[in-house]
Parts: C-alpha cells; structure tokens; sequence
C-alpha cells in the first residue's frame, strides 16, 4: 500500500498475473489498440467497418442530449475489419469464445463466409482472428485453410488441435496487444520473395 500525500488516496501494487493478463480487454478492443498503432507508426492501414443502421426514432429531450431509442440493421453486415499492408488488401472477422476445445461455427454467419470467400478468390487475404479467452490464446486463421476444412468436413466447429496446427498463434506486446502483421509479412510477403 502506498500512501499519497494528504492521505486521500491509495494504491495496492497489482499482483504480476494482473499486469500480464488481458483480463477484461475484448479482443476487438486489442485489434482496435493494434490498428491505431499501425496507423500512427506508418505500418499499416486497417480499420473497422461500421454496422450499417437504419434509424427509426430519436428522443431529444434536449439538443445535446439525443438519444436513439429505435434502429434497425440495413443489411446484413460482411466482416469486421477491412484495410492494406504493403499494397496487400486484407479482410477479417474477429471472433472470441469461452469454450476451451473448439470454435463453434454457427458463431460466423454465412454471409460472412461468403464474403470471405469471394475477397479471398479476388486476391485479399482473407482471414480470422479467433480469441479463446479462457485459454488466453489468440490465433489467425487464413480463409483458404479455414474454407476448405468447412468445405470438406461434416464438423461443426473448429477444433483447437486443428486450429493449433493450421493457425498462427498471434503476440500479444503492450503497443500491440494483437499483433497479426507481423505474421501477413512472415507468411504472404516473406515466402513469396
């Protein structure tokens, strides 16, 4: 405990779990951290869409106060983030779940997988990023891998053993808690030259 002058206020030094764990940071928010680091160092530029809404009904109960209290979704959304890394374009879906085996994927929806598919076929990298948080592992899964085991496979889900060795284990740093370039440039740009 730390004593402040005054005395007013405290502080308990955290125990070293709480200063390595992501506890309580959802992945988008680590991918959203990423992002901004990318673009302020000049790395890379991606970003994350906005979900297209149709808004019905608005509450002003005064001007500086508006509140939406009705919307609706215009159409069904594609994929979360969208941007380009050395003149590479790239598409994903972020995904987080709490099951310690798998991934289920009845978690993506169709028109996300078709999305996917049809970037990937067009030239994107196309890929996701699944977050199982109980196990604190993230990994980054590239849409030809992922396609073809949906394609090929009466499962329902994605297993953690297939996952392990078919995705990428993406680093966590404090700059860049979801540090997934870095494996686009070891994959995509360093073994094609």
């Amino acid at each position: 405990m730390i004593k402040y002058p005054g005395g007013k206020k405290s502080y308990k030094k955290p125990d070293s779990f709480a200063l390595t764990s992501r506890r309580g940071m959802s992945l988008e928010e680590d991918i959203n951290k990423t992002n901004d680091y990318y673009l302020f160092m000049d790395i890379g530029v991606v970003h994350k869409k906005p979900t297209p809404i149709q808004i019905v009904n608005v509450d002003y109960p005064s001007r500086n106060k508006a509140k939406i209290t009705e919307a609706y979704f215009r159409q069904a959304s594609t994929t979360d983030y969208q941007g380009v890394y050395k003149s590479i374009a790239l598409d994903f879906e972020a995904k987080e779940t709490k099951n310690k085996t798998l991934f289920p994927l009845a978690a993506l929806h169709q028109h996300q997988l078709d999305h996917l598919r049809a970037v990937n076929k067009h030239g994107a990298v196309a890929f996701l990023i699944i977050r199982f948080n109980t196990l604190d592992e993230t990994y980054l899964i590239f849409a030809k891998d992922f396609l073809q085991y949906i394609d090929t496979s009466e499962q329902r889900s994605l297993p953690i053993k297939w996952i392990r060795d078919v995705g990428y284990l993406v680093e966590s740093t404090f700059k860049k808690p979801c540090d997934y370039l870095s494996i686009i440039e070891d994959v995509c740009i360093k073994e094609k030259v």
